[in-house]
């Protein structure tokens, strides 16, 4: 017989919302996601909202995105220009801009002086890839990735940029890249989230972002990315409320449950569906979660791979380390942002701050994950929204530039299963300003991630308010030029 604080908390799912002490942030169980299945009266598992399946065998079955927010100068890391340094201050010449378009940011201005990068750049691994002293553990990696060199968008602000990269599309209320992979792929480890999304800073002063970047869109919200958080509360209203103990949230989950299936044999609303699944995720959650967060068994020689940031949670070092770990735990999309590579000023020190916090733990992460045995069927990516001018924004000095957004080329690496490890893909001209060979647009690069994991992208499609849509909208293709 329960006690009256159980019979409170069992009652309707009014006093579920009213009486938990969460409010509105029972809402946000709508985040914790499970798509193998929830538990019947007996405890075992039903399938709800099977996955599509993959068209194909795939390459890889879990993905580490490693956003750089705010557009990373690729002219200061991963293509090297000496032509720009050898003309450095001289005018961008009119022929190398033809019509394009310019942000409001730059096009007042009376002169576009040319940059070149005042950090050396040099060659490393068996293909003599060049990445900039800045990055010197990157290029300790250089037989293990795949520098995309041929980056192209249409979006020039950083809002639709990123929306476009995360979604397919610069509108908003798209479905995110890890929804899609949840919906096509479901979860390989029930007591997890299929999509983890971490976020981390440099410095002050970025671009924001938002949580319609790792939204469900018109996908059921079971799909959403769950966001974890350093600290002792990794997760928002995960934890039970004070008063409340495990079996009485059971027995609460449990009168809650059959309501909702009542519910759904009224109504017939597959969303009830989800949330069922998602009260029962985020109470796994609860022991796995801990576990998967807590880096104290990780021994010291982790740390100094990682970097002594990774000892501080909420780090990107840390982030990564925490990528590593949840792909052991089969995970099956991890989304880290990094927030801060918007320079339009003062980057030769900016950028400084950012690969100082970043170099050492994205070529961690390869290398932890290839010597574990992982990283042959993991995806990794690292890159931003779009790369950043060869001119000056602003005044041009012997010892500071700034540098504006640039969408017709820029620069990301990628490393993993079915990868070509160790090339450079694509050229651009002596400026860094257009591309010469072998472009590659933003919906190619998502179609062929998306053949990585083992799906056509143009059936892969959900039918939503009259027409299918997919990842890759109307175009894209499988760039065939990075696979191995």
């Amino acid at each position: 017989m329960c006690e009256f604080d159980d019979i409170k908390y069992l009652s309707t799912r009014r006093h579920f919302l009213a009486k938990t002490s969460m409010g509105i942030g029972s809402a946000a169980l709508a985040s914790m996601l499970n798509p193998l299945g929830v538990m019947d009266a007996f405890g075992a598992s039903q399938p709800v909202l099977d996955p599509i399946g993959p068209h194909f065998l795939p390459k890889v079955k879990r993905v580490i995105y490693l956003f750089q927010s705010g557009g990373p100068s690729h002219l200061d890391l991963l293509d090297y220009k000496p032509a720009l340094q050898r003309m450095n201050g001289q005018e961008l010449p009119s022929s190398v801009r033809g019509n394009q378009r310019l942000t409001g940011m730059s096009a007042h201005q009376k002169s576009l002086p040319m940059a070149g990068s005042q950090f050396g750049f040099s060659q490393h691994g068996k293909g003599g890839a060049w990445f900039s002293d800045l990055l010197p553990h990157t290029a300790s990696i250089a037989d293990d990735i795949c520098v995309i060199r041929t980056m192209q968008t249409e979006a020039i602000n950083h809002d639709p940029a990123i929306t476009f990269f995360q979604t397919g599309s610069q509108q908003t209320g798209r479905p995110s890249f890890g929804s899609w992979m949840s919906y096509g792929l479901g979860s390989l480890n029930e007591n997890l989230p299929t999509f983890t999304v971490l976020l981390s800073r440099s410095r002050n002063g970025d671009q924001p972002l938002y949580s319609r970047l790792w939204g469900n869109g018109f996908l059921p919200s079971l799909h959403q990315g769950v966001q974890f958080r350093g600290g002792v509360d990794p997760v928002l209203y995960l934890n039970n409320p004070e008063g409340m103990s495990r079996p009485s949230r059971r027995r609460m989950l449990d009168t809650l449950r059959e309501m909702h299936v009542a519910e759904h044999q009224r109504t017939m609303d597959p969303e009830i569906d989800s949330r069922i699944a998602q009260y029962e995720m985020a109470y796994r959650m609860q022991a796995s979660v801990p576990d998967a967060m807590d880096l104290s068994d990780e021994p010291d020689e982790v740390f100094e791979l990682y970097g002594e940031n990774a000892r501080t949670p909420g780090t990107y070092a840390a982030n990564c380390l925490l990528a590593r770990r949840l792909a052991e735990r089969d995970v099956r999309f991890i989304q880290i942002y990094h927030q801060g590579w918007d320079q339009h000023g003062n980057l030769p020190k900016d950028i400084e701050i950012m690969t100082k916090d970043t170099d050492q733990p994205s070529a961690a992460l390869v290398k932890d994950l290839k010597r574990r045995g992982l990283l042959d069927d993991t995806l990794v990516i690292w890159g931003g929204e779009f790369g950043r001018t060869s001119y000056s924004q602003g005044k041009l000095t012997a010892t500071n530039y700034g540098r504006d957004h640039h969408p017709r080329c820029f620069s990301v690496w990628v490393a993993g299963g079915g990868i070509n490890a160790g090339t450079v893909y694509g050229d651009t001209d002596d400026f860094g300003y257009n591309v010469l060979r072998n472009p590659v647009h933003v919906h190619d690069f998502q179609a062929t991630l998306l053949h990585l994991m083992g799906f056509d992208h143009e059936r892969f499609t959900v039918h939503h308010q009259g027409r299918r849509y997919r990842l890759t909208d109307v175009s894209g293709r499988v760039v065939k030029g990075i696979l191995s």
